[in-house]
């Protein structure tokens, strides 16, 4: 996060964020400020807060210092100069003869800079203006040729909607605008309609694209053919706000047009059959249902139990869910009985314990033959002792004579 303050110069719609060096400032107030054209003078739009680290445009230029007397008086001699300036400029531009208009002129803060902005339909030449403008004025001259949104910017106005214009009030910059969000919104495509007071395509037609986007998705196009509740038919009208189309059904008379609920109706794929073929059926219509609420897995209704010897006299006794503590403590309970054989005391086995059971090697259960309380050891253990007596005695010792040089036994081998 890093601190800024937002200001825009000549209220010409961008705001630019600068350091704000220590001081703090609100929004209103004028600060002098290090640009690439030099000092300028501008307003705060936003005081003193924090934004994103890639929101700012590094180098990130810091505030010279908060307006004084002095530098408002200069802005209201630049302002002067400048309306003589446009004055000028517009007679000379006649007496030369140029194919331009003259939109607005600019004049530095620092007076060592005047720059004329104008509009046209081609290229101009125009240095013989420029040296003529450069012997009156006696400073640096710039002509800078703008587009007709940027002039529209510059001179202001008010729109259809009755408010000022959005590229000269709060849009930073402008975003194409193409003739398909006209047709997505259902606009007349009259060029007298969707244009603004620049000739282009209004800038609002870019606002709620993201959402008829969304909404046409829900509803057939106008002329598709559709089924409905009623039957089959052609849509003549949507409503894309509303969600509801326009119907004309088949085989109908006066009543034929009819409207329905986006959800009420389904286009059919490939359109009418033009063999003459029953269409196909897509529509279904699900009945909305209520969400349920969620159930616990360990509650369990009122059971009405009969007490045995109680039938006659129809007393009843009611069984509920068992709370929390009393599952713990039975599942703690039944794990103990697990660990020491059920209910049986602690050192008490159980009876009539199987005898353990082995596998032949014929795969059948074989139970297993007591074993004989002796010291002397069994054939099998006598004979698994000799083999492995033979075993080791056969094993060659780790310390054996190291091979000759050339590979094979030594002479005395």
């Amino acid at each position: 996060m890093q601190e800024v303050v937002s200001i825009k110069f000549r209220n010409r719609g961008k705001s630019y964020f600068f350091d704000p060096a220590g001081l703090t400032l609100k929004a209103g107030d004028m600060a002098v400020v290090e640009t690439s054209k030099g000092l300028e003078i501008g307003t705060v739009i936003q005081g003193n807060h924090s934004v994103e680290d890639e929101q700012v445009v590094a180098p990130l230029r810091p505030v010279a210092r908060a307006a004084t007397e002095d530098d408002r008086r200069i802005e209201e001699l630049c302002r002067k100069r400048e309306r003589e300036a446009y004055a000028i400029g517009r007679q000379k531009i006649e007496a030369h003869g140029l194919d331009m208009k003259l939109v607005d002129v600019e004049c530095a803060f620092e007076g060592n800079k005047i720059i004329f902005f104008f509009s046209s339909d081609g290229r101009v030449d125009f240095r013989e203006l420029v040296k003529d403008l450069a012997g009156v004025f006696r400073t640096r001259i710039e002509l800078r040729q703008i587009g007709v949104r940027d002039e529209a910017r510059m001179l202001g106005g008010l729109g259809i909607c009755g408010r000022p214009f959005c590229c000269g009030s709060f849009m930073d910059e402008f975003k194409p605008v193409s003739t398909k969000m006209a047709k997505v919104q259902a606009l007349s495509l009259n060029p007298a309609k969707i244009s603004g007071c620049c000739g282009r395509l209004m800038c609002c037609l870019r606002y709620e694209q993201p959402a008829y986007e969304e909404l046409v998705k829900n509803v057939p196009k106008n002329g598709a053919f559709v089924e409905t509740p009623d039957g089959y038919g052609n849509v003549t009208q949507v409503n894309i706000l509303r969600q509801t189309v326009r119907v004309k059904l088949d085989g109908e008379g006066d009543d034929a047009y009819r409207q329905y609920d986006a959800d009420e109706v389904a286009a059919i794929p490939g359109g009418r059959p033009r063999d003459g073929s029953q269409p196909p059926h897509v529509l279904v219509l699900k009945p909305k249902k209520e969400k349920e609420p969620e159930e616990d897995p360990w509650e369990m209704p009122e059971l009405l139990i009969t007490v045995p010897g109680e039938e006659k006299s129809g007393e009843t006794r009611r069984q509920t869910a068992p709370s929390r503590e009393e599952r713990q403590d039975s599942g703690s309970r039944r794990n103990r009985r697990r660990h020491r054989g059920g209910d049986r005391p602690k050192g008490e086995k159980p009876e009539g314990e199987r005898p353990a059971q082995e596998k032949s090697r014929s795969g059948k259960n074989q139970q297993r033959a007591p074993r004989p309380k002796t010291d002397a050891p069994t054939p099998q253990e006598q004979s698994q002792k000799a083999k492995s007596k033979n075993y080791y005695s056969r094993r060659r010792p780790h310390n054996r004579r190291p091979k000759s040089e050339g590979g094979g036994k030594s002479a005395a081998e």
